[in-house]
């Protein structure tokens, strides 16, 4: 895989979940950034170069040549006793996917988990919009969500999808002390009715403006620090 941007860039060389072959920059984000000098092998390139490479002009004069993302087993990610755990549907933009693993991941949560199929990877794409986060935080892939949300209630989690409708109680009213899984969908269909079926209960954050929805990682945020302040 082929990284690019700071972040993504500089993180990947800091965790210990992938490892980095190479490392292109330009010269002027070599005088900038200091920790390139991290790197096992970094070598000089131009912008124009940088941006063929890495398939995007977002590229910050940086990028890199790591692995795959290694995704974490969805069986650990509920072993804490007060995990949570953020569930998406069917989220297909790699960049939603990023922001909500960088919500995740500075809220302290325990791991992301993701459908394997008709739902965005942890792409290059993905890393940048999550500034580098998902090199820190456990993602793991699922075969249904379904099943694996009936799985985590067998641990005792209980299981909360973010939803509006006439079943939704305000996000406020529940207890989340104990593990803890929130479900979100996509911005377009929302959550499937058999993952719906799968929570115990659907939550709400109170609609108060004329746009009729939040976009998915604005979503998370709210209900992660909503959740993080009422367990206070």
């Amino acid at each position: 895989m082929i990284l690019y941007g700071r972040n993504p860039v500089r993180e990947a060389l800091r965790g210990s979940r992938r490892g980095v072959q190479r490392v292109w920059a330009t010269e002027a984000a070599q005088r900038s950034e200091d920790w390139l000098a991290e790197a096992a092998e970094l070598h000089t390139a131009d912008a124009a170069w940088i941006e063929e490479r890495a398939g995007s002009a977002d590229h910050q004069g940086i990028c890199a040549e790591a692995n795959g993302y290694p995704y974490a087993d969805p069986a650990t990610l509920l072993a804490g006793e007060q995990a949570l755990v953020l569930a998406l549907d069917e989220v297909q933009d790699p960049h939603n996917l990023g922001a909500v693993c960088r919500v995740a991941e500075s809220a302290g949560a325990s791991g992301v988990v993701i459908p394997e199929r008709r739902a965005a990877e942890v792409t290059a794409a993905a890393a940048k919009a999550s500034a580098g986060a998902v090199e820190h935080l456990a993602v793991a892939r699922v075969r249904n969500l379904a099943d694996w949300l009936a799985a985590a209630k067998d641990t005792g989690a209980w299981v909360y999808g973010a939803a509006a409708g006439p079943d939704a109680v305000p996000y406020d009213q529940p207890d989340y002390h104990g593990r803890v899984v929130l479900v979100l969908g996509s911005e377009g269909k929302g959550l499937r009715p058999r993952v719906a079926a799968a929570c115990d209960q659907m939550i709400a954050l109170p609609q108060r403006g004329r746009v009729g929805s939040l976009n998915v990682s604005t979503a998370a945020a709210a209900l992660v620090y909503g959740i993080l302040q009422l367990r206070t």
